[in-house]
């Protein structure tokens, strides 16, 4: 038995509407609204063949992550794009840099990647291999 990819991750954010606003305009992704169980609205965040899940703090979808809170997450995302360009998007959009772009390893070997944080703090990596 293995995994052989993955599906979806969730984020807990303090505000879904500022989350969606973020990750649409800043990093392209495309919002999806389908019902839950319970008869509320998921939001979902999709890009390539995955998707990010926003679950609002204190009134997260069950089940959950034993401890759910805004700004927890750490999450690698990989892009085509140079990321020269994507350092000049970022400052275009008001988006701190963290640290970047630096080389680092990811799944598939070496890789270079650019750090900054989504409106909840939650650190974000964009990387791309074959840069550098």
């Amino acid at each position: 038995m293995r995994i052989s990819s993955l599906d979806h991750l969730v984020l807990t954010v303090r505000s879904v509407e500022a989350a969606v606003d973020f990750y649409t305009s800043v990093l392209g992704m495309n919002v999806r609204s389908s019902p839950a169980p319970d008869g509320r609205s998921r939001m979902a965040l999709r890009f390539g063949s995955q998707m990010i899940n926003l679950h609002p703090a204190g009134a997260e979808f069950e089940p959950k992550a034993r401890r759910p809170t805004p700004g927890g997450g750490d999450v690698c995302l990989l892009t085509d794009d140079p990321l020269d360009d994507w350092l000049q998007h970022l400052e275009e959009a008001g988006v701190p840099i963290i640290e970047g772009p630096v080389p680092r390893r990811g799944a598939l070997g070496p890789m270079m990647s650019l750090y900054f944080r989504d409106p909840d703090g939650n650190l974000l990596e964009v990387s791309r291999y074959g840069e550098g």
